[in-house]
């Protein structure tokens, strides 16, 4: 089975392959699908964003669309950056200039707690949708650390390993991510609809 991704993150793409691989499901990119869209994300929840994502892709290319939705809500922060993580601190920041300024905003602020959030989302042609949540608990971390994954991956450290994201391999990352989680119940979801077809 094909699912176009809903979006124009590379290492998405790639991390949504590792995941969903093993379904025998092949997740290629809008490009490979002849599309372009960057549809407007107007919602006001993960979940809201995920489905306008897939659907606008779903319409366009005529295949089974899928989209993550996902971002950072720090509790000193009020939830923010939440759903604006992409877009957080204006348009013109790349990942580096957001986490700093995600830092430089929790200077002296407690507790540093915080959750990565994940929803994925996939709308298929005859109408029907298949959506997962998964989330991964964490901290902010008092600087970056690490050099792999994207986003605020640097800057997000999670306890009971002693790392930031950014510090993990692909397979350790995705073993907890919040990404992984929601495949992994996307996944569940998934088989149970194929079987009902």
């Amino acid at each position: 089975m094909k699912l176009v991704l809903a979006s124009q993150n590379k290492k998405k793409l790639v991390e949504m392959n590792d995941i969903l691989s093993g379904l025998g499901i092949e997740v290629c990119s809008q490009a490979e699908a002849g599309v372009n869209l960057e549809p407007e994300e107007t919602g006001t929840t993960f979940e809201e964003n995920s489905l306008i994502k897939a659907r606008a892709v779903m319409e366009a290319s005529g295949l089974p669309a899928i989209a993550d939705d996902s971002g950072l809500c720090v509790d000193a922060l009020k939830g923010a950056p939440g759903v604006y993580s992409a877009r957080y601190g204006g348009d013109g920041l790349d990942d580096v200039a957001r986490y700093r300024l995600l830092l430089e905003n929790m200077q002296g602020q407690m507790p540093r707690t915080a959750k990565f959030v994940s929803v994925i989302t996939c709308c298929f042609p005859n109408g029907d949708v298949i959506t997962a949540r998964g989330e991964c608990p964490g901290t902010i971390a008092f600087a970056a650390m690490g050099e792999g994954g994207f986003g605020y991956d640097p800057v997000f450290f999670v306890p009971s390993l002693k790392k930031t994201f950014a510090q993990l391999t692909p397979e350790e990352k995705n073993a907890i991510s919040h990404r992984g989680k929601a495949l992994k119940i996307f996944q569940e979801k998934l088989e149970v609809y194929l079987r009902s077809k």
